[in-house]
């Protein structure tokens, strides 16, 4: 009842958005008119700035209100495609007395989720999604998948996701007129007010409405496959966003991919030394705000403990086996993920992607921009690293690193920028001699090491040559036990 009555409050107050919009428009129109009408010069200037700051707003409101059909994410499967997903989720979905979704789609994401095209501000039901992420089904059994889609299905039953587009859009809306707005500060002001307002309803309303689909998922699946379920959850997100920050990313600029990506995510999901990183995610305090989509995680799990638990047959399976073909869903989902470009790459392992990633990324740009910027500087045609030494030596860290900002590095200390460029070209000239090469970690990033595998590290004995040319033999001597002579170049 108190979810329902809230749900009513935040709809109401998006109709308000729209009505304050009114009401500005049409003060707007009034100051105009008097402005014109008896032509005072500052009642001119007055009504010139309320009128930009109008059609500003209008463009926040207007240009955001139109519905986006952007596509959907993922790849559909059909009942044929994957007969014992789509018999689950129609169990499920008697369970919790709900409508079966219209379409399931397997997107590459730890995340589940449902959607509903509702209209008439949600009176009138539309077609119905779920979205089921391959990597959240690489790291949860069958009963704890079978939570997580009770939970989804339990937001159709409550009837959640008739309004959620509806107030997701209102959000959208009011945070992109806020933004127009941000020269006119007084249209601003009553945006920003009513924006507070309105979120924090809204948001309430989201969080009671998770621990309602919670409470659903344990009717039908039990407290422990729920709780575990979103243990696992948390612990799988902060696994996938290290997975895609530190190894996804390299796939640009290795220029190559790997045949399966979700296979990378479940060795690096399952290596030995994560668990104790991710166990300590799952573990750590949440810093709570009153806009917050979901309660925290204790909140959830205290929420679970308190329910009654109920008689259910547990199911030892992995998630995987409710998919007919795993291999070909995960290859069919990570089509749906990568660029027509990116899927005729080279396909490589791992280890050698980080490899050329990082040395593409790191090393690569630095030798170019490095040697080229001290040959510039010295009448050089063919500069060595003699060069680069005699340079730093010379107190020319200064125009090194102003002509490193022409080409293209970005730094506010001088001293830093030139530090850490000249340090990955040195280091560069290391993989280049073989003397060095990015060792492959799931746990951990990659590392430069030497052939004993000690780690090399020159960005700080390249700041202090940089900080007193006077520690520039330092430099060379530390070069030559790595054995880079004075006449070495990319």
């Amino acid at each position: 009842m108190i979810t329902t009555f809230r749900a009513a409050v935040a709809v109401v107050l998006l109709a308000g958005f729209y009505v304050l919009v009114a009401a500005i428009t049409a003060g707007i129109a009034v100051l105009d008119y008097y402005a014109v009408r008896y032509g005072h010069a500052g009642g001119f200037k007055v009504a010139a700035v309320a009128t930009l700051g109008g059609l500003a707003m209008l463009r926040g409101v207007f240009v955001v209100g139109r519905r986006q059909d952007a596509d959907q994410p993922g790849a559909a499967v059909s009942p044929q495609d994957e007969p014992e997903l789509w018999r689950t989720v129609t169990e499920l979905a008697g369970r919790v007395r709900t409508r079966v979704p219209d379409e399931i789609r397997l997107v590459p994401d730890v995340n589940a989720a449902v959607s509903e095209d509702a209209r008439l501000l949600g009176l009138i039901r539309g077609r119905r999604h779920m979205y089921v992420g391959v990597p959240l089904m690489l790291t949860l059994g069958a009963d704890e998948l079978r939570a997580v889609l009770c939970h989804e299905l339990g937001h159709y039953s409550g009837s959640h996701t008739r309004l959620g587009g509806i107030t997701y859009r209102g959000r959208t809306a009011l945070i992109r007129t806020i933004q127009r707005l941000g020269e006119h500060a007084i249209i601003r002001t009553f945006f920003t007010a009513y924006a507070t307002v309105y979120l924090r309803v809204s948001q309430a309303v989201s969080r009671r409405q998770e621990l309602e689909a919670d409470a659903s998922a344990v009717t039908v699946a039990g407290r422990r496959a729920m709780g575990d379920a979103l243990r696992k959850v948390r612990a799988a997100a902060a696994a996938w966003e290290f997975y895609v920050g530190n190894h996804l990313r390299m796939i640009g600029p290795a220029q190559a991919r790997p045949a399966d990506l979700f296979a990378g995510f479940y060795s690096l999901f399952h290596e030995p030394s994560m668990g104790g990183e991710l166990a300590k995610v799952v573990n750590a305090p949440e810093e709570r705000s009153p806009y917050d989509s979901h309660p925290s995680l204790a909140e959830r799990l205290a929420a679970i403990g308190r329910l009654p638990e109920p008689s259910v047959r547990p199911d030892p399976r992995p998630a995987l086996a409710l998919l007919a073909d795993p291999q070909r869903a995960a290859m069919a989902t990570q089509a749906s993920m990568l660029t027509p470009e990116a899927l005729r790459l080279p396909v490589l392992e791992w280890p050698q992607i980080i490899e050329r990633g990082l040395w593409s990324a790191s090393n690569a740009e630095s030798l170019k921009d490095v040697f080229e910027a001290v040959g510039a500087m010295t009448n050089t045609p063919r500069p060595t690293v003699d060069t680069v030494l005699r340079v730093l030596a010379g107190g020319g860290a200064g125009d090194l690193g102003a002509r490193l900002r022409r080409a293209g590095w970005r730094g506010d200390d001088t001293a830093e920028l030139v530090s850490r460029v000249v340090a990955r070209a040195f280091e560069g000239l290391l993989i280049q001699a073989g003397r060095a090469r990015y060792v492959f970690s799931w746990s951990d990033l990659a590392k430069l090491r030497d052939p004993n595998g000690d780690e090399i590290d020159l960005s700080g004995i390249v700041r202090n040559a940089v900080d007193d040319p006077r520690q520039v033999n330092a430099l060379f001597e530390c070069l030559a036990r790595y054995g880079v002579t004075a006449d070495a170049h990319p």
